[in-house]
């Protein structure tokens, strides 16, 4: 089992989110976070005053994976997230002692029980009608 975190940029993570689930990875995290990498300062102005903007917003998605998903997700991250330019981001791999689902008490590979996107999406259309 592996804990895999993406930094990307804001505008690519419906791209993200998509390859993810297209691979079989539905349960992620997002968070907003800022950072600062190999991109420029940028020097903006507001009210007359000069400020520099060291720090760029971005995301940061998590998601804890068995094995067999762990190199499709990284594949399915790159392929989406990837412009080529200076801050695309960064993936994160750590390996996970543990895992247990809070509801069912499940242990491990049975709490990351891969749910396809067709069967969140097929759940998510249901709910709505």
């Amino acid at each position: 089992m592996k804990l895999i975190r993406a930094i990307i940029r804001p505008e690519k993570l419906a791209d993200v989110k998509a390859a993810l689930f297209r691979a079989g990875v539905t349960g992620i995290t997002l968070t907003r976070v800022s950072g600062h990498g190999g991109e420029r300062e940028i020097v903006q102005s507001y009210r007359a005053e000069r400020l520099l903007l060291e720090f760029h917003e971005k995301v940061m998605v998590e998601m804890a994976c068995s094995e067999p998903f762990v190199e499709p997700t990284i594949q399915a991250i790159l392929s989406a997230a990837r412009t080529g330019s200076v801050g695309d981001g960064k993936i994160f791999i750590q390996p996970l002692e543990q895992v247990i689902r809070i509801r069912t008490a499940e242990r491990d590979n049975a709490a990351l029980t891969p749910v396809t996107a067709d069967a969140v999406q097929r759940e998510y259309v249901e709910e709505l009608a």
